[in-house]
């Protein structure tokens, strides 16, 4: 037992350490889980409850903040035109924004105690290679980090590597990234997809209007490892690294094809057909299994794969099933919010706010339920932790679910800015970036949760 004890220490120090950390978007491999950092249930930014700090970010942004031990870091894009124009809402416009002035693209960083900024660097100014919707920005892309060094990625502006001090160690242009409507180019929409960090590779998938394509480069100096074409047409979720039983796929989502690829080499492992026109979330694996969602009417998908699959796995014949698609469905799929597996249950929100509960093994629906009365459109994505479902609207409005197999609303938030950014948590803070500011909420003595059931 006393040689036990101290192996049960050095485990629970690691695991305490690694859930401080934030690293990519929605966290590690997409998940948006954060068991055991115990964030607040209730704050509100007016009048003061919860909030630690509120730090200024000039520009604007869709990124969300990365955290990794004490520091938070964020990017921005800020216009030089003070009538630059950014729309939220529930719209269909296909409309580019006008600004082509110049812009200075920025990343930064922040104490995660105090919210004071440590650094900022420019990456690099001049007029927009593209343009992009009224309802983005040209800093979409959540950085990525893994302790040593934080990549950003700016579109066709370039990838870019700092190290924790602020030093630029390298930059990748990856050549006009312009990702826009299909049916006419001269919609520039902008570039969506973040950078992940697997091992010593970062890897970026670009999928535009002409040559698309994945790619993997060294961290430590950006040069190439591999590079692969995709024939896609753009698409704007985040590729997802999961580590299986038998082996470790990098999966991709997009609109001719999700796929799995070996992440050490690129080389394409399976395939499945049967998207929308316009895919924007995020994989999420676990349990052996990866959810793919999508919602581009008329198709809304949602499918659900064995992970180890082969080959073209498209379902063939009406089917909704075959050897390496467990359970799938024709509606239901989500737009614009990445699905989150929690505990036993998928989760899915869609862009006007409703919350839809699955079971995540057979695909049952548990239950469907809208998350406010007056409505409101949502495009940050869930993130969990302790038993709580965190889902925020574009208003600004964070509500609180209780998961499990009961819809329960424990509080609904405000931080009274429009939000478009994934909040990240860790160690009792959830970090929240909305179109003005960084917000670093927590309670002096969080109390202790349901588990995830």
């Amino acid at each position: 037992m006393s040689r036990f004890l101290p192996f049960c220490f050095v485990l629970c120090s690691v695991m305490a350490l690694q859930g401080q950390n934030w690293p990519s978007f929605r966290g590690p491999n997409a998940s948006g889980v954060a068991d055991g950092q115990n964030p607040p249930i209730r704050w509100d930014e007016g009048k003061s409850l919860n909030i630690l700090w509120k730090t200024p970010i000039p520009g604007l942004a869709h990124s969300s903040p990365v955290v990794w031990r004490d520091k938070v870091f964020l990017t921005t894009a800020i216009s030089s035109d003070p009538r630059s124009t950014f729309r939220h809402g529930l719209y269909g416009d296909v409309d580019s924004a006008q600004d082509v002035s110049k812009h200075s693209w920025r990343i930064y960083c922040l104490d995660k105690r105090s919210g004071k900024i440590i650094w900022e660097k420019t990456a690099c100014e001049g007029i927009p290679k593209t343009k992009r919707h009224i309802k983005s920005s040209h800093a979409n892309s959540t950085p990525a980090t893994d302790g040593r060094y934080v990549v950003a990625l700016f579109g066709s502006e370039g990838l870019y590597c700092y190290d924790f001090n602020g030093k630029l160690v390298w930059r990748q242009d990856l050549g006009i990234l312009d990702a826009g409507w299909f049916y006419d180019p001269d919609y520039q929409w902008g570039t969506g997809s973040s950078p992940i960090i697997y091992k010593d590779l970062v890897i970026v998938q670009c999928d535009i209007q002409k040559n698309a394509f994945i790619a993997a480069y060294n961290i430590q100096d950006g040069k190439r490892v591999w590079w692969v074409p995709r024939e896609e047409i753009p698409s704007w979720g985040t590729p997802t690294i999961y580590e299986g039983r038998t082996r470790v796929e990098l999966i991709t989502n997009a609109t001719r094809y999700v796929r799995g690829y070996d992440p050490l080499t690129g080389k394409e492992l399976w395939r499945l057909s049967g998207n929308p026109e316009v895919t924007a979330t995020t994989p999420v694996a676990g349990s052996e299994l990866i959810f793919i969602c999508n919602s581009y009417r008329p198709n809304q998908p949602i499918y659900v794969i064995r992970a180890g699959a082969s080959g073209d796995i498209s379902l063939k014949d009406g089917k909704d099933t075959n050897d390496f698609v467990v359970w799938s469905k024709q509606r239901g799929g989500t737009y614009m919010p990445t699905p989150i597996l929690y505990g036993d249950y998928l989760y899915t929100c869609a862009n006007h706010g409703v919350l839809t509960c699955y079971k995540a093994q057979t695909g049952e629906r548990v239950y469907q339920q809208r998350l406010a009365d007056r409505g409101g459109a949502y495009s940050a994505s869930p993130v969990a932790a302790d038993g709580r479902l965190y889902l925020t609207s574009e208003d600004g409005e964070i509500h609180v679910v209780r998961a499990g197999p009961k819809y329960e609303l424990l509080a609904t938030n405000l931080v009274n800015e429009v939000c478009m950014a994934t909040p990240a948590i860790s160690e009792r803070m959830i970090i929240v970036r909305t179109q003005h500011h960084v917000f670093g909420i927590a309670e002096a003595d969080a109390p202790k949760s349901p588990a995830a059931k």
